[in-house]
């Protein structure tokens, strides 16, 4: 059965609300597997339970599961900490391939038969070799606007086996992209925005629109290169190279400059990365017309929170930078306190977004 019709059948399938599945994502990056299980309340939603499990360096790597049998341990334990058999699975953006294109039709059926016929055109994958989908973004004429993500079909299969092998039903993939603007921006926010994930050894960029990703890369840089300045500037261990990295931060004053100094050889590698693609897009939208320029920006990832990171970007960048809120589209915290610190929870965008992909709000009774 194909991954398409497999989804289409579970979709068509699907259970009452009583008997539905909970609400579940995992993702896998190159820190470790994190697992989230929501869950709905009178007031909203709340986080139900949470797990991480952390993965030794090269486990996983530019998006390829480089050794499977340890990930799959990790995924095994995520899933029984939270209590869960089943969930949304993120893809890497590492290995997607982002594409726009207009296609006639009603139905997202019509739109798939017609993206097949030129889907050769649109990514660097044989046809035959590519799993992708798409979600309607507007009417071009007489046509459907489309935005649409792509995997090589070895990946998908790939990733699915190492959940097979964990003992998890994976009940839908999603580009983590797609997943991450889903739960760091408010349900209906128009603006166009630009998502900065600093992951442990990559940064990833994504700039979205009504929530939907128009463009998106990764910089092989991430925060453990801030460890590792910290590391060879003072002559100490990694552990303590974090706990300077988190009090510190980028923040200058009287006496550190040196560390000033190597602590922003290492950023400013990041800044000039973002600033580029940024610039791009803003003069391309400029001349073209086509999208809105990038308004904000926001931080997430498990070294967001580095002090000073949001206000040094949002000098380079000139537009504003804050660090985000991964339950944004949850419960309002007068109803509930989430238990991950705010530092932490920036690490679980992507899993929270995987399992807000299956939500539903229930009708309003008045």
């Amino acid at each position: 059965m194909s991954l398409a019709l497999g989804l289409r059948l579970r979709l068509a399938l699907a259970p009452p609300r009583y008997l539905a599945p909970p609400l579940v994502g995992i993702d896998v990056s190159a820190s470790g597997v994190k697992g989230v299980r929501l869950e709905e309340r009178p007031f909203g939603l709340v986080l139900g339970a949470y797990a991480a499990e952390y993965l030794s360096p090269g486990t996983f790597a530019d998006g390829e599961f480089a050794d499977p049998a340890p990930i799959a341990a990790a995924l095994k334990r995520v899933a029984s900490t939270i209590g869960v058999a089943s969930a949304n699975a993120a893809l890497p953006e590492a290995k997607s391939y982002l594409f726009e294109t207009t296609a006639e039709g009603t139905t997202k059926d019509a739109w798939r038969t017609a993206v097949e016929q030129k889907l050769g055109e649109l990514v660097p994958l044989p046809p035959a070799e590519a799993a992708f989908d798409v979600v309607p973004v507007g009417i071009a004429g007489q046509e459907v606007r489309l935005v649409g993500m792509s995997f090589a079909r070895r990946v998908v299969e790939g990733t699915l086996a190492v959940y097979d092998g964990a003992g998890i039903s994976v009940r839908s993939f999603e580009g983590e992209i797609f997943a991450m603007a889903r739960a760091l921006l408010l349900e209906g926010d128009p603006s166009t925005t630009l998502i900065i994930d600093v992951g442990k050894t990559t940064t990833k960029l994504a700039i979205v629109e009504d929530r939907v990703p128009r463009f998106a890369t990764t910089i092989g840089i991430g925060g453990h290169a801030f460890t590792l300045a910290i590391q060879k500037h003072f002559g100490v261990t990694e552990q303590e190279a974090r706990r300077v990295k988190v009090e510190r931060g980028i923040v200058a004053a009287a006496g550190n400059e040196d560390y000033m100094a190597a602590m922003l050889s290492t950023v400013s590698a990041i800044r000039d990365e973002i600033a580029t693609h940024l610039e791009y897009w803003q003069n391309r939208e400029t001349k073209r017309g086509g999208h809105a320029r990038v308004s904000k920006a926001v931080l997430a990832g498990g070294n967001a929170t580095v002090r000073g990171l949001p206000e040094y970007l949002e000098g380079a960048l000139a537009i504003p930078v804050a660090t985000g809120d991964v339950f944004t589209n949850l419960a309002s915290r007068e109803y509930w306190i989430p238990e991950p610190d705010y530092a932490e929870s920036l690490a679980y965008a992507t899993a929270i977004g995987l399992a807000l992909r299956d939500y539903k709000p229930r009708p309003h009774v008045s």
